[in-house]
């Protein structure tokens, strides 16, 4: 191994002079990072990344803009992974029906009544938002379906 240290052993002083400032700089960074911060480090795939549950609309205090930020950025992330649900619900019961063809209506009914009890339950919470529905949109849905409920009786089995 020596010999190929000096057959690579750099002539320039110039050079020779960065590179062992470089090194005197770098290796004391590199040693404190490979031995203290790597093995502390919780590896865990991007894709997995679990965010906190911050308080929701009805816990935040009138006026508090960051506790209503907090709860409006909880609310869009549950609803995408919702949509995401029922999406993937829906491939299912599409591809089901395309491998099933000729006897899809009873092959399928598990997987579409799975589905069309998801849609239900979204709708229930996400339904008629619109485009720019928020956490204190939905909770004001919310109260107002429970107190119609509390005059009228149920609106589905899955709000009993």
């Amino acid at each position: 191994m020596a010999k190929k240290e000096e057959e690579y052993k750099d002539n320039n002083v110039f050079r020779a002079f960065m590179s062992a400032l470089y090194k005197t700089l770098d290796a004391p960074v590199t040693l404190f990072r490979e031995k203290v911060v790597v093995p502390n480090q919780k590896k865990y795939p991007w894709y997995h990344q679990k965010f906190r549950r911050v308080p929701t609309i009805d816990q935040c205090y009138d006026g508090d803009v960051l506790c209503d930020f907090e709860a409006n950025a909880q609310f869009k992330r549950d609803r995408a992974v919702d949509s995401e649900i029922l999406a993937i619900l829906r491939q299912r019961y599409e591809d089901c029906m395309i491998y099933e063809n000729p006897d899809h209506a009873q092959a399928c009914k598990p997987l579409w009544e799975l589905y069309k009890d998801s849609e239900e339950a979204w709708f229930i919470k996400y339904g008629d938002l619109g485009a720019y529905g928020d956490a204190r949109k939905a909770y004001m849905k919310q109260k107002h379906r429970m107190i119609w409920e509390r005059q009228h009786g149920p609106l589905s089995k899955l709000t009993k």
